[in-house]
């Protein structure tokens, strides 16, 4: 647990942070001198296609772009490409040819140079069924049990047009097997996207209600679940920045009597399977400069999903959401992020199964790891102000396997304050201590942040209810 003097260490810090702080100015360039873009030379994409790395630039053959530009348009391009996190590095250089005279424009060479990642990773899984490794931790007394294993196989790039097979088979707390396939661009002017998925899970224990905000578990040598479903994705991509996904889903659930007996309301009015057609709408502006770790930009998002559109299907719903959340650079290595996220569910009365507020997922105040607080309508707004402690990239030349003897690594301390509301209908019945009520988290987190896209979180926290709790997560902060 956390000293009693954590909130004031915590207040401490965030003092000393925003002091540091100094008033910084950019002055624009004057210049409008104009250069040619002469040539764009690719090096080091072995397998990705040219025109995959292309598609990620503004700057092209052709163009005639402000020297006061330059720099920011050769930043961001280099941010894109990088976002598709097919390279562990990307680098662009440029070099000037002066124009013989004064009537023509001088021209610019420009060479982008990757290094690319492993694309094919066949890994044993040793996971954790739990939401978290804090809530496996803390209140599953680290149970093996609990443990997930099996075997995944990722095989990236296929084709070199960023294409990804993957395969899943699990077992131990569940069994699952999932089979996907996606491609980012199916047609020649690169904008339309194909994602196809198939998989089946059973349980043998599953949290069958939630009580006091903490999920009750039951437990059977029987199956106690079962879910199986088919979906099929398209997805249109308008120009950098603007994504648009159509998401076709068919889902059957099916549950044993004993969770039918223990609640009457898992899928509602005692029944035991569900079966459903379900189609989503959902809308993302992405122009972020790291999409594993971002300090710059913004992200804007929001969906709109519907089920229940086939005669046959027994159950009917219907979601809303969206969000948005900006960074900035503040200057001196510091940077603020802010978000604000929304949700709601209807019809009131919903089956357990699908009563989601904060916490079963990645919406939570940060400070309430702990808990699930269930309910048909949520909001959140989260706060961060990082500090960069370093950022540095590791040459292993010991190590002659390319994708790997490069080695990224960052590390951020972080001062963050959440809030957030969850209202629920069911707070009397499931007895939550949380919902209806507003929840209030802050505290400092460590975030360590390497190559291929891993992301760990050391926090310490302090919440409404005066909870302190130390954590630590694999994830993205906002």
């Amino acid at each position: 647990m956390i000293p009693k003097t954590w909130p004031t260490v915590i207040l401490a810090l965030t003092v000393f942070l925003l002091s540091s702080l100094e008033a910084f100015a950019v002055f624009p360039i004057d210049s409008t001198q104009k250069v040619t873009i002469r040539s764009v030379i690719l090096k080091g994409n072995y397998r990705t296609r040219d025109r995959i790395i292309l598609r990620e630039m503004t700057l092209r053959v052709g163009d005639s772009v402000r020297l006061s530009d330059l720099p920011g348009r050769i930043a961001w391009d280099q941010r894109n490409i990088n976002n598709t996190t097919l390279f562990v590095t990307v680098d662009i250089s440029t070099q000037l040819i002066p124009s013989p005279d004064s009537t023509r424009l001088s021209q610019l060479d420009l060479t982008v140079t990757m290094k690319e990642r492993w694309y094919f990773v066949a890994y044993p899984v040793f996971d954790l069924a739990d939401r978290n490794f804090n809530e496996w931790w803390y209140d599953r007394g680290h149970d093996f049990s609990r443990v997930i294993y099996g075997g995944h196989l990722s095989y990236r790039n296929i084709t070199g047009n960023n294409d990804k097979l993957q395969i899943a088979f699990e077992r131990g707390f569940l069994q699952r097997t999932v089979l996907s396939y996606s491609k980012p661009y199916i047609d020649r002017a690169q904008k339309i996207g194909l994602r196809v998925d198939i998989g089946y899970m059973t349980n043998k224990e599953i949290p069958y209600r939630t009580q006091f905000d903490k999920w009750v578990y039951v437990k059977s040598e029987e199956t106690l679940r079962e879910r199986a479903y088919a979906a099929l994705t398209l997805t249109h991509r308008r120009g950098l920045y603007h994504y648009h996904t159509f998401d076709t889903r068919y889902t059957r659930y099916s549950v044993a009597d004993t969770i039918v007996r223990l609640n009457p309301d898992y899928f509602l009015d005692s029944r035991t399977s569900l079966q459903f057609m379900a189609l989503t709408y959902s809308y993302r502006y992405d122009r972020r400069d790291n999409v594993v770790y971002p300090l710059q930009g913004t992200l804007i998002s929001g969906g709109i999903g519907v089920s229940g559109i086939l005669p046959s299907d027994n159950f009917h719903f219907l979601d809303i959401s969206a969000a948005a959340t900006r960074y900035w650079s503040l200057g001196k290595h510091f940077y603020y992020a802010g978000s604000l996220r929304g949700r709601s569910t209807w019809p009131t009365r919903q089956p357990y199964f699908s009563l989601r507020g904060l916490g079963s997922s990645s919406d939570m105040v940060r400070g309430y790891e702990l808990y699930v607080v269930d309910g048909q309508r949520t909001f959140i707004w989260r706060n961060s102000l990082r500090y960069q402690l370093f950022n540095v990239r590791k040459q292993l030349n010991w190590l002659h396997v390319r994708q790997f003897n490069t080695v990224p690594v960052a590390a951020y301390l972080t001062v963050f304050a959440d809030a957030g509301y969850v209202h629920s209908t069911v707070a009397e019945q499931y007895q939550s201590l949380l919902a209806n009520k507003p929840l209030a988290g802050t505290g400092l987190s460590l975030d360590v942040v390497s190559f291929y896209n891993l992301v760990l979180r050391f926090s310490g926290t302090i919440n409404a209810q005066g909870k302190t709790g130390f954590f630590f997560n694999l994830a993205q902060e906002l």
